[in-house]
């Protein structure tokens, strides 16, 4: 699909997403009432969720692009992380209001009313929520922005479970089971029950300051090595990820001999390398004398010519 113009800050993204799950809370909302299916008021109901997260959404990348001030020394990018919490918990609850629809479904079967209708309606809410999920997702990887990334799989979530839904109502007039309209809002609730899990899982690991995988890892460790020639060992490199923000430490190992000038040098290269490859990243290095090497395997050499043969074992702490 053709790359469509963004809003520069992450906050005026949000403001689209809003405005689009207002949209596809309209078109859902109007398939239901031309219809009367179950499933498709379940699919409506989970929209409405949408509409909340999305509010929500703006309200933390509002405050995640905060400066830094006095109390929070460090930013205001773990905003993102309690947005996405907030939002999985809301999916959660949503796919138990989803459930309770399927139940009574089940047992109260009905037909539909019109379903073709619901079904143009909802197909179109659909086809508006996969193009714009698709750009929230890419958004926020491109963007390492937390909040974006939950947004855009809750969004593609909705996607899947309304290609679902079409499909599964549209048979409901040819096999003469009306049943199967509460089966279908049941297997949106799982499936939005997953969704709310995976939002919550990874948003948690953000909050825990979870380090980030082990590719990450590694090509920070070869920026250090390519970048610290004249260095002797790096060694208790911590690493996590809040955000858009890289928050990188660790001990940079000089000879004795080296002026603070050339260390101060050496370590300049090292943090301009490391925020050209991680965008928006805070560095601390703490630089010591020779006699502190490490002899332990957890260390990572520099070797004169800064070029690591193969990635080291990962780094252990101090």
């Amino acid at each position: 699909m053709p790359e469509l113009p963004l809003p520069r800050s992450n906050r005026g993204i949000a403001v689209v997403s809003l405005f689009v799950s207002l949209v596809a809370l309209g078109l859902k909302y109007a398939a239901f009432a031309v219809s009367g299916s179950v499933a498709l008021h379940a699919d409506a109901i989970e929209t409405i969720i949408n509409v909340v997260a999305a509010a929500g959404g703006l309200w933390a990348l509002s405050v995640a692009e905060r400066p830094a001030d006095h109390n929070h020394t460090y930013g205001h990018y773990k905003a993102e992380y309690l947005s996405a919490v907030a939002e999985g918990t809301l999916v959660v609850i949503t796919a138990f209001v989803i459930g309770r629809e399927a139940l009574e479904g089940w047992f109260a079967p009905h037909p539909a009313l019109v379903p073709w209708n619901g079904l143009l309606l909802n197909a179109a809410a659909t086809c508006v929520n996969l193009a714009w999920g698709l750009v929230m997702l890419r958004a926020g990887q491109a963007r390492h922005s937390p909040a974006l990334i939950a947004g855009g799989q809750h969004v593609l979530s909705d996607v899947w479970t309304g290609v679902a839904l079409v499909a599964g109502v549209a048979l409901i007039p040819f096999i003469g089971w009306p049943r199967l309209d509460a089966v279908l809002a049941g297997l949106v609730a799982i499936n939005v029950l997953r969704v709310g899990w995976e939002v919550m899982r990874d948003s948690i690991a953000g909050l825990m300051d979870e380090a980030p995988d082990t590719e990450t890892q590694d090509e920070i460790r070869q920026i250090i090595v390519a970048n610290g020639v004249g260095a002797i060992q790096a060694h208790d490199i911590r690493t996590r990820i809040v955000g858009a923000m890289t928050f990188l430490e660790f001990h940079l190992v000089v000879p004795g001999a080296m002026s603070v000038n050339a260390a101060h040098d050496i370590c300049d290269r090292i943090e301009h390398a490391l925020r050209a490859h991680m965008g928006s990243t805070l560095v601390h290095i703490h630089v010591e004398p020779e006699n502190f090497v490490k002899r332990d395997g957890s260390a990572l050499n520099i070797p004169s010519s800064g070029f690591l043969a193969a990635p080291s074992t990962t780094v252990a702490e101090k």
